[in-house]
């Protein structure tokens, strides 16, 4: 896949490395000159430009990019002017890193679908839920054991938790389900927050928005997603 990581800070930077090393092309933009020397070796390309200006912006391969990253952290101002022109010339997905709370109200306001909350979530987390399609999150228990949240693949919509067979058919443990629930922001805006819901039972049936929250060997999960 192809990414363009704006602002390369300290999650910026190590999100853009490790997208890299999983194999994706990343642009990673900073309006600091030695930022973008001190990466241009470890990503795709590296490019320095101020990224709340519009002539400057038009001159990267939106068309190309399948999803942009806002990771500026040190200026709300320039998070928010950066993530306006995005949505502006990147019609596709768009995720940016909210600073405060106030400045995750605005991103909503905004109609920015993913939010970023790095003093939460580490780079190599999201590196992992961006280059496996399907994957919502995911918690390392072990090196080859992890829970993972996907989200509900088509073809199993419909079905009962005892219809698809985790175990037999993907040696993997259907742990629960998170169901997308609607709630207000302060500016009154609905939003969509997940509400996970307990001990799932067999007769439980998979609908279209639910995230699938399972337990087992990461070639198995891989397997499960890949297969999906």
């Amino acid at each position: 896949m192809k990414y363009i990581v704006i602002g390369l800070g300290n999650f910026g930077l190590s999100l853009a490395e490790k997208l890299t090393k999983l194999g994706n092309e990343v642009i990673g933009v900073d309006n600091s000159m030695t930022k973008v020397e001190s990466v241009k070796e470890k990503i795709s390309h590296a490019i320095c430009l101020d990224a709340t200006d519009e002539f400057t912006m038009g001159g990267l391969p939106w068309k190309d990019t399948d999803i942009v990253i806002i990771a500026i952290g040190e200026d709300t101002g320039a998070n928010i002017m950066a993530t306006a022109m995005v949505k502006k010339l990147h019609p596709n997905r768009i995720i940016s890193r909210a600073i405060t709370p106030i400045h995750e109200t605005i991103l909503e306001a905004m109609e920015v679908e993913t939010i970023i909350h790095p003093e939460d979530e580490s780079a190599e987390r999201w590196a992992k839920k961006l280059s496996l399609k399907g994957m919502v999150d995911s918690f390392e228990l072990s090196i080859n054991y992890s829970i993972v949240e996907i989200a509900i693949p088509d073809k199993l919509v419909g079905k009962t938790i005892e219809e698809v067979e985790f175990r037999h058919n993907y040696n993997l443990v259907c742990v629960s389900i998170i169901k997308k629930i609607a709630d207000k922001n302060l500016f009154g805006k609905t939003k969509r927050i997940n509400k996970i819901q307990g001990v799932v039972n067999v007769d439980t049936v998979l609908e279209s928005a639910d995230i699938l929250v399972i337990y087992g060997e990461n070639e198995d999960i891989k397997k499960f997603i890949k297969s999906n």
